[in-house]
């Protein structure tokens, strides 16, 4: 006799989002998270409409832009003349389109709502529990975490990009794209001289082998910047590489405004870039991979957490067709979700080349991207569309 439903390894977004979606479905959820809190690391995450359709249908999407923002445009700049290459207009018309808005929201925040979410949906979230060990029967999964036993009907893996569990269904490694990101969330009272739109957009600035984003957060109040580049000494073989000078190196040719921008980075902390590549399985008996476990993604399409509130909402539709029957529930959530997530995790390594491009095929990007129709939603229908 299992203790749980379910046990889910990870207390991050996606781990909670599972977590919500199944117990708010009437299972017995248990989250095992390694951390002393349940807590994000990092600055601000975009919700593209494929994510805030399903906060909508959680009863959250108020409380997310509560504490967000929704921004206005999406824009597209040249980093190193600044000039305006393209926008997408985020408000009434794409918000009808889709059937849902757009938002920025720290990532704390989600994860804060969230919590307060899966406390009150009865979730079991339980911190300080490392997992040593998941074993795998025909009806049920062990869970072994501080030397306890958690016996549940199935175990998720929600453990990241290094997940452990998911040496249990593929034998390859994080793939590392030689980028790395620095982050900083700064109060507006604390910026000088920003443009405008940094303070009601989400502005990219995308130059050769780098690229800035910035946007606002919690209500306007806060300015979002990330910058990534190409480490030269990672392309070198040098053990290492990333740090504060080849950040300043690497903007060296960008325009004022995005020189500007990396004044509000934190620089003491950097984020190497890795993604894996896709592959077709992540069930193993009564233990399935999710989220980053699952497919992690380079964040040019700004869809990690997005894909990861998808498995969430596919596995309880489909937990909820087969009353009892998880094994059937975890194949179908596989069939669903993997050709789309691979499709993803490619097309966000292409829209990186796209993006950081030089010479003769940057000339040629720019002027396919002035010459875009505003009202021209082909590139995205694929990706926000239910």
């Amino acid at each position: 006799m299992t203790d749980i439903d379910v046990a889910v390894v990870g207390g991050g977004i996606g781990g909670l989002a599972n977590a919500l979606a199944l117990a708010s479905s009437g299972h017995r959820v248990r989250v095992l998270e390694r951390a002393s809190a349940f807590a994000e690391v990092g600055a601000g995450l975009q919700l593209a409409p494929n994510a805030t359709r399903i906060l909508r249908e959680w009863g959250l999407l108020d409380e997310v832009i509560e504490h967000g923002v929704r921004p206005g445009r999406l824009v597209f700049k040249d980093a190193l003349d600044g000039v305006e290459l393209t926008s997408l207009e985020l408000g009434e018309s794409f918000e009808r389109r889709y059937g849902a808005p757009y938002v920025v929201i720290h990532r704390s925040d989600l994860l804060s709502i969230m919590f307060r979410a899966c406390e009150r949906a009865g979730v079991e979230l339980l911190a300080d529990h490392k997992v040593d060990d998941v074993t795998v029967t025909e009806h049920e999964a062990v869970v072994l975490a501080n030397g306890e036993k958690h016996r549940a009907a199935i175990a998720l893996a929600a453990d990241g990009l290094w997940s452990p569990l998911r040496a249990r269904v593929s034998d390859d490694s994080p793939v590392c794209s030689g980028y790395v990101a620095y982050r900083g969330a700064l109060p507006v009272s604390e910026v000088t001289d920003v443009d405008a739109d940094a303070l009601t957009d989400v502005v990219v600035h995308f130059g050769p082998g780098c690229h800035l984003v910035q946007y606002p957060l919690r209500q306007g109040e806060m300015l979002n910047t990330v910058a990534v580049f190409a480490s030269p000494a990672y392309a070198r073989g040098e053990e290492e590489w990333g740090g504060p000078d080849e950040l300043d190196a690497a903007f060296d040719g960008t325009c004022p405004a995005v020189r500007r921008g990396l004044t509000w980075l934190w620089r003491d902390r950097r984020w190497p870039m890795f993604d894996r590549l896709p592959i077709g399985n992540w069930v193993n008996g009564r233990l399935a991979l999710t989220g980053d476990a699952a497919h992690p993604m380079l964040q040019y399409l700004a869809q990690g957490a997005c894909q990861a509130l998808e498995d969430a909402h596919c596995l309880a539709a489909e937990a909820g067709k087969r009353t009892g029957d998880w094994a059937g529930a975890l194949d179908a959530y596989q069939r669903t979700r993997t050709a789309r997530t691979a499709r993803v995790q490619s097309s966000a390594r292409v829209w990186g080349e796209i993006w950081h491009c030089d010479g003769l095929t940057r000339t040629l990007r720019n002027a396919l991207l002035t010459d875009r129709r505003l009202d021209d939603y082909q590139y995205v229908d694929w990706l926000y569309q239910s």
